[in-house]
């Protein structure tokens, strides 16, 4: 095995996978856009060329949303495309390599050097651009291990997957989709940013809405009406002793490191604040929507309870007679771990260390990811790729581009290993 290592590994082409890096940030490839699908269509053909068979379909987007354990979705959309490879051997894969193409939107262009987020800028040994980290440097290392063990004419032994998806980033419709097709596999690695460390646990994360009635007067006459704005405080109060009390005690005790050094793996944030429809009347409307964080192993229905019941204890007049209204639109993800003990922690570590001198450490992330439904899947999981979660939905995007050789090199080392050469 270690001469078809070395062949596989001689066979990274570097300067190709930084080029195809490059090109697949200049793909505007926004969450629900035309060009999510444009992106999906060029994987489709590269991983074709590399020798895979590749499974293209286009998504039931209604038969999906009718499905059980549906995820839910944020961002609309016309249309949505799955594209699952395979090769070597047969049955079941024996690992799959799965990447997002989608990315969020790039926010106030003036705040990114150079004003264009798609084209990306290479400064020293970092690439700039909108998705460099989340996560197109992980999709493209996995394509550039697929192109690696063609160009090295290795045939394996068990099947290799590499999945690539749609709309992880409002909820995780490209995974469920492509679990609802069929597709499995003995385990898999999702490629997204991880600093270096193996993230083997999620926290989850659920959408909120908040309406916040109050009563309309003349802005001169202000005390003959109820502000909306005013008594949506001691509800954002409410919320912020919520998340206090939800990250007491946070150290898993049967993983006591997972979560260390994050003095809130369970955020709950305000996102977005609307009021009011004209500047000198009292705002009888406000909406406030956010994210509530979800513990490891808890139940989400549990988690949105515990939101609806500190909401609905404020002990303010206005709102007990006009009590706040609590919906749950848009994404819905629940938390998900690698199952405690299982080879596949291991045998990462082993193909990381022997790339890197060491060993990654193990950790958990405070945000939602596809981890929880290849999980929920019966397929166990972990994050490893380049980037830092940081730079992640900022306009400082970027990735550090040994980051990117490592990780390829690391993954074509676990994809040898795990599924065998003939």
């Amino acid at each position: 095995m270690r001469d078809v290592e070395a062949g596989v590994l001689n066979a990274i082409d570097e300067a190709e996978t930084v080029n195809l890096l490059a090109e697949t940030v200049g793909v505007p490839s926004v969450t629900g856009t035309d060009a999510e699908s444009e992106l999906q269509h060029r994987f489709a053909r590269l991983l074709t060329e590399a020798g895979m068979d590749v499974d293209v379909w286009k998504l039931d987007l209604p038969g999906l949303a009718a499905r059980p354990g549906f995820p839910g979705t944020e961002a609309p959309r016309s249309e949505g495309y799955g594209v699952v490879a395979v090769t070597g051997g047969e049955g079941t894969p024996a690992l799959a390599l799965q990447g997002h193409v989608d990315v969020v939107p790039t926010g106030d262009l003036a705040k990114w050097e150079g004003r264009d987020p798609f084209a990306a800028r290479i400064s020293g040994d970092v690439l700039h651009g909108r998705g460099a980290c989340d996560m197109k440097a992980g999709l493209v290392a996995n394509l550039a291990v697929a192109r690696a063990i063609k160009k090295a004419g290795v045939r394996l032994a068990r099947p290799l997957a590499v999945h690539c998806v749609i709309s992880e980033e409002d909820g995780g419709l490209g995974a469920f989709a492509t679990l609802a097709r069929g597709h499995t596999a003995q385990a898999a690695v999702i490629t997204e940013p991880t600093s270096g460390a193996v993230i083997t646990a999620n926290a989850g994360a659920l959408t909120f809405r908040l309406e916040i009635a109050g009563r309309a007067a003349h802005g001169a006459t202000r005390h003959e009406g109820v502000s909306a704005v005013e008594v949506f405080w001691p509800v954002f109060e409410a919320i912020r002793r919520l998340e206090a009390e939800r990250n007491r005690d946070v150290p898993d005790p049967s993983r006591p490191g997972l979560f260390r050094g994050d003095g809130a793996p369970y955020p709950i944030e305000v996102g977005t604040v609307r009021a009011g429809d004209w500047a000198s009347t009292v705002p009888d409307l406000l909406v406030a929507e956010g994210r509530l964080g979800v513990r490891l192993d808890e139940d989400p229905a549990q988690a949105r309870a515990a939101f609806e019941e500190a909401v609905a204890g404020v002990a303010h007049p206005w709102l007990r007679a006009n009590p706040p209204v609590v919906t749950w639109p848009g994404g819905q993800f629940a938390s998900g771990r690698l199952p405690a003990g299982h080879a596949l922690l291991d045998e990462v570590g082993r193909a990381v260390a022997d790339v890197t001198g060491a060993r990654p450490a193990e950790a958990a992330a405070p945000y939602g990811s596809d981890l929880r439904l290849y999980a929920a899947g019966g397929i166990p999981t972990l994050h490893y790729g380049p980037g830092d979660v940081r730079y992640a939905h900022a306009p400082r995007e970027q990735v550090e581009l040994k980051e990117l050789r490592e990780v390829t090199r690391a993954l074509a080392l676990l994809v040898v290993r795990r599924c065998g050469a003939l």
